[in-house]
């Protein structure tokens, strides 16, 4: 798949979560929430790195590391979305930097 199509789908599925949370809380989470549940992630990702190199072993974590790291990319996706970045045009300037870097 496309990234500018798994971008589309990533705020399509962030928008059905929007009508759950007003749904049971009254209102969406707002950009700032989206990036507190991203560090969030981002923290269990680490953790389940740790698990995986079993420096700290965590009880039936077996599919969560893969798990959370795709979920960490989701919510880069949906918060760039919501901040107006152009995620795919700053992946691809990054990388291209990063290259020049390593010559």
């Amino acid at each position: 798949m496309e990234f500018n199509a798994l971008l589309k789908q990533a705020n399509q599925i962030r928008k059905q979560y929007h009508a759950l949370e007003e749904k049971h809380h009254g209102k969406a989470w707002s950009v700032e929430e989206d990036a507190l549940a991203f560090l969030t992630d981002a923290g269990l990702v680490g953790r389940l790195v740790m698990d995986q190199q079993k420096s700290w072993p965590k009880p039936d974590s077996t599919g969560q590391l893969e798990h959370k790291l795709a979920e960490c990319i989701w919510w880069l996706m949906v918060i760039a979305e919501r901040t107006d970045v152009d995620l795919e045009r700053e992946v691809k300037c990054l990388f291209n930097q990063l290259e020049e870097k390593t010559k």
